[in-house]
């Protein structure tokens, strides 16, 4: 029997969510008010952080089973900080605490500065009724 591959790893996943959160900080960057966009963009990198936070145990399980502790601890340090900034920005965005946002924006551009987003992507816009299911999450 052949091994199964799966296309959509957690690795592919991560790399799609960085790429979209960088172009959510350059749409929020254009935005001059807080429009339903506006929060659609924000609780987007809320949620896309999470689930980047989410995929690290995941992603490190295979190093553990065979026995990579030091690359897989060094690996979940790399990225502990995706579900502090993630709580930090859930809270902002269903606070409506914009200047908190407008200080998290920079520090989240700068742990993706290295992030390359063409213009001619094909990552649509999945930002687009974030701020519902951000507040649906809250109530559950």
């Amino acid at each position: 029997m052949s091994r199964v591959i799966n296309p959509d790893s957690v690795g592919k996943e991560r790399t799609r969510l960085t790429k979209s959160i960088v172009l959510c900080i350059r749409e929020l960057a254009k935005q001059t008010n807080v429009t339903p966009e506006a929060k659609d963009l924000a609780a987007y990198i809320a949620l896309a952080l999470q689930a980047i936070s989410d995929g690290i145990d995941t992603s490190v399980a295979a190093w553990e089973k065979r026995d990579y502790w030091v690359k897989a601890d060094k690996f979940r340090m790399e990225w502990l900080w995706a579900g502090q900034l993630a709580a930090k920005m859930k809270t902002a965005v269903l606070t409506d605490d914009w200047a908190v946002i407008a200080m998290l924006m920079p520090q989240i551009a700068a742990k993706f500065g290295k992030t390359e987003v063409s213009d001619n992507h094909r990552l649509g816009k999945p930002w687009v009724g974030a701020y519902t299911l951000l507040a649906f999450h809250r109530k559950i």
